[in-house]
């Protein structure tokens, strides 16, 4: 096995953990561009459902079995099935099911790397998923063959890896503009103004948030409450500080403006989300 690389096969013996998952971290080449590249693979019959709250990533999922079932913000119905596909952002939960006979490889990148990567304007992704064929063309349906074919998690993550790095050799600079008022966001957490962003760099704000739309797929302002959502979300999980506290730390007016966040973001509640926990 190696050293980048880690397993985890689930206990047969406990019903709720039928599955394979190995994750390995991206060579530094992809620094900032692949935050993770995964393997799954479902190894016992059954119902799984998982929910995914608002996050930055933009996953590429490559399937060599069983569809998955996805709903946006909603349990999925029975046409709302997936197999390859790549998902742009999405301002809110993401229901996920499968019935025990999923196998596939991830690769997640983060909105800038989906930009370069795709080549294509993320707000052709946002709030959906795009298969395979339409995201990448035959170079994508070349790669699942690929990856299908190979023998092992190892082997379909050096291809994964290589393809992805080989078509970043040919991927059109970033706006250098974006890149930065988008890393600073994040890096503050959510708290810096949009105004002091786009004066800054000397646009308007309507010109910021266009610009943004093109390279992650949602504006700047949304994905200040995404990123102040997710740092909310971790300070919880700590409990070191009540909700007050937490709202205060994350910049929100108070703690009614967190609490009327979370719903939109989680489909849950504060509360119901740390009774979760």
């Amino acid at each position: 096995m190696s050293d980048e690389t880690e397993r985890h096969r689930q206990d047969n013996r406990s019903p709720a953990l039928h599955f394979e998952m190995v994750r390995r971290k991206p060579t530094a080449l992809l620094a900032g561009i692949v935050t993770d590249i995964c393997g799954y693979r479902e190894i016992w019959p059954g119902h799984f459902r998982i929910v995914e709250y608002a996050s930055l990533t933009v996953p590429l999922v490559i399937s060599f079995a069983e569809a998955f079932a996805i709903g946006l913000g909603r349990d999925p119905g029975d046409n709302d099935r997936f197999a390859s596909f790549a998902a742009g952002l999405y301002a809110g939960p993401v229901v996920i099911e499968s019935f025990g006979g999923a196998c596939c490889v991830q690769v997640n990148f983060t909105p800038l790397g989906a930009r370069q990567f795709f080549g294509l304007p993320m707000s052709e992704f946002k709030d959906r998923m795009v298969d395979l064929d339409d995201a990448l063309g035959f170079e994508g349906i070349a790669l699942r063959e690929r990856l299908g074919e190979a023998r092992n998690w190892d082997a379909r993550f050096a291809i994964a890896e290589g393809f992805v790095t080989s078509r970043l050799a040919e991927a059109n600079p970033l706006s250098p503009e974006v890149a930065w008022a988008y890393r600073t966001v994040i890096a503050s957490g959510g708290r810096t103004r949009i105004s002091a962003l786009a004066a800054e760099i000397g646009w308007s704000r309507k010109h910021l948030a266009a610009k943004f739309s093109d390279a992650i797929g949602i504006g700047p302002k949304t994905l200040s409450r995404i990123v102040r959502f997710n740092h909310a979300l971790s300070l919880s999980k700590r409990q070191e500080d009540d909700w007050a506290g937490i709202a205060a730390d994350c910049g929100y007016a108070d703690q009614a403006h967190l609490v009327r966040e979370f719903p939109q973001f989680a489909g849950e509640t504060p509360t119901a989300l740390a009774a979760l926990a």
